[in-house]
């Protein structure tokens, strides 16, 4: 079992990506909990920083993240989460949150 390294609040980033395009979708932040729902639910799960709460990815839009596999990065500190998604990923509407160049 590979121990995962949580920052100070208890978090670990996790980027989601397409399983069938590769196209990274979202970066977001997971807790121990977040991760467990999960494993167990396979709809992705997040922990809001601003909200300081728990969220199910689509739980109000329905655009949920349908979890195939979870990976761990070879530092343990970060995961990736490739997915089926069930509409866009971004809260903007669009398919993926890195929808703009940076200049």
């Amino acid at each position: 079992m590979i121990e995962l390294k949580y920052d100070r609040e208890g978090l670990i980033p996790a980027v989601v990506q397409d399983e069938r395009s590769g196209e990274v979708l979202m970066v977001a932040w997971m807790n121990a909990e977040a991760l467990r729902l999960t494993q167990e639910t396979r709809q992705a799960h997040f922990w809001s920083r601003s909200r300081g709460e728990l969220w199910r990815k689509g739980a109000t839009s329905g655009n949920l993240l349908h979890v195939q596999d979870i990976w761990v990065d070879c530092d343990a500190d970060t995961l990736l989460l490739k997915v089926l998604p069930a509409g866009p990923a971004c809260h903007t509407g669009e398919r993926s949150c890195f929808f703009r160049r940076f200049e």
